[in-house]
């Protein structure tokens, strides 16, 4: 998928666990590490604030966009 997700990278910065930021957004840990991994197919903005607002960043800190393998195409 073309989009990377670097909520990790964020955690590690802030000194902060999975479980910590899933309780502070209001999400299960297991919904957040679906996300952190890349797994997820969408994201609801009121998510994506929420992380925001904890993580004090913005939306480009957490998601960022990868071109795809050009091999085949």
């Amino acid at each position: 998928m073309p989009i990377a997700v670097d909520i990790d990278v964020m955690l590690a910065r802030r000194k902060m666990s999975v479980g910590e930021l899933a309780d502070r957004v209001g999400i299960t840990p297991a919904n957040l590490a679906v996300l952190k991994n890349g797994r997820a197919k969408a994201v609801r903005f009121a998510t994506l604030a929420a992380l925001c607002e904890v993580l004090e960043c913005q939306p480009g800190d957490l998601l960022r966009w990868e071109a795809e393998d050009a091999v085949g195409v």
